[in-house]
């Protein structure tokens, strides 16, 4: 096994499609919150270097990507996947962990959010420091939360006046509020695939 975390680019365009069914059989296989990506999405964000791509040698095993919110005060992780074959073995923490780090250095004063279901991700989310929050603390963006539609809980975020859902709000402070945050004791190797 031979894991590389990259900021990906423009040579991982073909990774694309492949990505787009990873997303869908999630949402089936989960059948909770995880919205659908399109393919001109991605794309834009890996041509923008606003996502990080986890490959073994040439095999597509995660993926996660960074959106700003509110004019940069804002800045979310959104899409964290991981193969299946892959779980459990701390590829997503690797993967989070990248995507933090990018956030905090692309836009430094943003404060770092996001919304999930994933018990998985939450724990993560915690030891990078996000706090959970009401969804008033988060960006107010119509577009942030139009991306919810393709979710199946999305009428729930609609009857509640995007206040609340199934997912939980989590909020992490900006580089500028916490610069010397230590993210060393996350930084960790993948376990061998069983």
């Amino acid at each position: 096994m031979s894991i590389q975390l990259t900021i990906a680019n423009a040579t991982h365009l073909p990774y694309v499609e492949e990505l787009v069914e990873m997303y869908r059989l999630s949402a089936e296989e989960r059948k909770t919150g995880i919205a659908l990506r399109k393919p001109e999405y991605l794309q834009k964000k890996m041509l923008n270097g606003d996502a990080i791509i986890a490959l073994d040698g040439t095999l597509l095993i995660g993926f996660c990507y960074i959106e700003t919110w509110s004019h940069h005060k804002y800045v979310a992780n959104s899409g964290l996947i991981v193969k299946n074959s892959y779980r459990k073995q701390g590829l997503a923490k690797m993967i989070k962990v990248r995507a933090f780090q990018l956030a905090r250095d692309k836009y430094p004063s943003a404060k770092v959010f996001g919304i999930t279901t994933s018990l998985a991700v939450m724990k993560i989310n915690s030891e990078l420091g996000y706090k959970p929050v009401t969804f008033s603390e988060l960006t107010q963006d119509t577009e942030f939360w139009d991306a919810c539609k393709s979710c199946p809980n999305y009428d729930i975020l609609e009857r509640n006046e995007r206040r609340m859902c199934l997912c939980t709000g989590m909020l992490a402070p900006s580089k500028e509020e916490a610069p010397h945050l230590d993210l060393s004791h996350l930084i960790l190797q993948p376990n061998p695939v069983d």
